[in-house]
C-alpha cells in the first residue's frame, strides 16, 4: 500500500500540472469556437503542426527523465544537478532549431489543399506561437528535476496561475481587442515565459542558491542518447494526430472543427495519463538507480492500474454524454453532430491511450527509450495510418474513419510498450520483497 500511496502522492500534482497545461488549450478552443469555426479549425491545425515539430525537441531533452531520477535514486545529487544544466544547454540548441522549422510549417497547408479561410487563421497563429518554442523546451529539464526531487508545488502554482492569466488574456485579447487567433497565441506565449521563470526560481530556492555544477559535453551527449528515441516517439505519436488534423481539414470546415473539438477533449483526458506516466517514470527510475529492478516492475504495474482507472471514467463520459460535451465548444448544430461519433470512438481508445502513455513512462524510467520509438512507429504508421486512409477516404467514412485508424494504432502501441516493460523486468519478479 505504501508504494501505491507514494505513487499517488507524486502522480496527483503531476497529473494536475498536465491537466492545467491542456486546460489552457481547451479554454483557447472554447473561446475561439465562439469567435468563428474557421478560427477554431485554424488554431487547431496550427497547434498540431507546431507541437508535432516541438515534440522532437522536447523528446530529445526528455532524456533527463532517464538520467536524473536514476542519479537521485543512487544518491548522486550533484550528478543530477549537472544533468539539469546539460539538459538546458541541449534544450536551447534544439529549441532554436525547432523554432525555425515551425515557421516553415504553414506552407504544408496549401499543399494539403486546406480551405483558404482555415489557412488564413492557422498561419498567423503558428508564427506567433513559434516564439514560445524555446521557453517551453527549457522548462522540460527543470520540471523533471523538481519532480525527481518530489518538489511539485511550484509546478502546481505555475499551472494554476497560468490558467487564470491565460483565461483573462483570452477574454481581453480575443474579444476585447478583437485579435481572434492572435489573441489566443499571445496569451499562451506570455504564460510560457512566466512558467519558465517560476520553475527557475523554484529550483534556485530548492538548491539554496548553490551554483550548479558545470555540465560537460559528455552529459549533453548522454541526455541526447536517451532522448533521441523519445523525440522520435513523440514526433510519431503527435505526428499521426497532426496528419489526421490535416486530413480532416481537407474534408471541409465542419469535419475540421469537429476533429479539433474531439482532439482537444481526447488530449485533455490524455493529460491525466501523462501525469501518471511522469510519476511512474520517476518512481521506476529511482528503483533502477537503487539497483532494485523488481521494485521497478511493481511500480510500473501500480502506475498502469492507476492510469487505467482514471481513463475508464473518461471513456464512460464520452459514451454517455458526447453531445453535451461537444456543445461546450460550439453553437453549431452541424459541428456538434459531427463531433459526437468522434467522441464515441475516442471513448474506445481511452484505455489504449493510457496504456501506451504509462508504458512509455515506465520504459523511460528503465532507460529503454528505443522501445518507445519502435512501438509508436509500428502502431501508428504500420497499422494506424493505412487504416486511416482506407476508412476515411477509401470507405468514405470521413472523419470517423480517421479516428478508427487512430484507435487501432494506439491499441497496438499500448500493447507493444507494456509487454516490452514486463519482459524487461520479468527476470527480477521473484526477487521483489516490497
Amino acid at each position: 500500500m505504501s508504494e501505491r500511496r507514494d505513487l499517488l502522492r507524486l502522480a496527483a500534482p503531476l497529473a494536475a500540472q498536465q491537466v492545467g497545461f491542456q486546460l489552457m488549450g481547451t479554454v483557447d478552443a472554447l473561446m475561439l469556437g465562439r469567435w468563428s469555426d474557421a478560427a477554431l479549425a485554424g488554431a487547431g491545425v496550427g497547434n498540431n503542426l507546431l507541437f508535432a515539430i516541438t515534440s522532437i525537441a522536447m523528446g530529445l531533452v526528455m532524456g533527463v527523465d532517464s538520467v536524473v531520477p536514476q542519479a537521485i535514486g543512487a544518491g548522486r545529487l550533484p550528478d543530477a544537478r549537472r544533468s539539469v544544466g546539460a539538459g538546458m544547454r541541449l534544450a536551447l540548441l534544439v529549441g532554436l532549431a525547432a523554432t525555425l522549422v515551425v515557421l516553415l510549417t504553414p506552407g504544408l497547408l496549401e499543399v494539403a489543399h486546406v480551405e483558404p479561410d482555415v489557412i488564413a487563421q492557422a498561419r498567423p497563429y503558428t508564427y506567433l506561437r513559434a516564439l514560445g518554442v524555446v521557453p517551453f523546451v527549457l522548462t522540460i529539464p527543470l520540471r523533471c528535476y523538481l519532480a525527481a526531487r518530489g518538489h511539485t508545488r511550484p509546478l502546481l502554482v505555475a499551472v494554476i496561475a497560468g490558467n487564470i492569466v491565460n483565461a483573462a488574456l483570452d477574454l481581453l485579447l480575443i474579444y476585447g481587442a478583437g485579435l481572434g487567433v492572435l489573441g489566443a497565441a499571445t496569451a499562451t506565449l506570455l504564460v510560457q515565459l512566466v512558467t519558465l521563470a517560476v520553475y527557475g526560481m523554484a529550483i534556485r530556492s530548492l538548491d539554496r542558491g548553490e551554483p550548479r555544477p558545470t555540465s560537460r559535453r559528455a552529459d549533453v551527449v548522454e541526455i541526447a542518447r536517451y532522448g533521441w528515441p523519445v523525440g522520435g516517439q513523440l514526433f510519431a505519436e503527435v505526428g499521426i494526430f497532426g496528419v489526421a488534423t490535416v486530413l480532416a481539414a481537407s474534408m471541409g470546415e465542419v469535419p475540421a472543427a469537429a476533429h479539433s473539438i474531439a482532439l482537444n477533449l481526447a488530449s485533455f483526458t490524455f493529460s491525466f495519463a501523462l501525469g501518471v506516466a511522469s510519476a511512474t517514470s520517476v518512481r521506476v527510475g529511482h528503483a533502477v538507480g537503487a539497483g532494485n529492478l523488481a521494485l521497478a516492475r511493481h511500480r510500473g504495474l501500480y502506475g498502469l492500474q492507476v492510469g487505467l482507472t482514471v481513463m475508464a471514467c473518461f471513456a464512460a463520459a464520452f459514451l454517455l454524454v458526447p453531445a453535451v460535451v461537444a456543445r461546450a465548444f460550439t453553437d453549431s448544430t452541424a459541428v456538434v453532430a459531427a463531433t459526437v461519433p468522434l467522441l464515441q470512438i475516442a471513448a474506445l481508445f481511452q484505455l489504449s491511450d493510457g496504456t501506451q502513455a504509462i508504458g512509455a513512462g515506465a520504459l523511460r524510467g528503465l532507460g529503454d527509450t528505443h522501445a518507445t520509438l519502435w512501438g509508436n512507429l509500428l502502431g501508428h504508421y504500420a497499422i494506424g495510418l493505412p487504416l486511416m486512409l482506407a476508412l476515411g477516404f477509401g470507405a468514405a467514412l470521413g472523419a470517423p474513419g480517421l479516428w478508427w485508424g487512430l484507435s487501432a494504432g494506439l491499441t497496438v502501441t499500448g500493447v507493444f510498450l507494456f509487454v516490452r516493460f514486463l519482459r524487461s523486468t520479468r527476470k527480477s519478479l521473484q526477487g521483489y520483497a516490497g
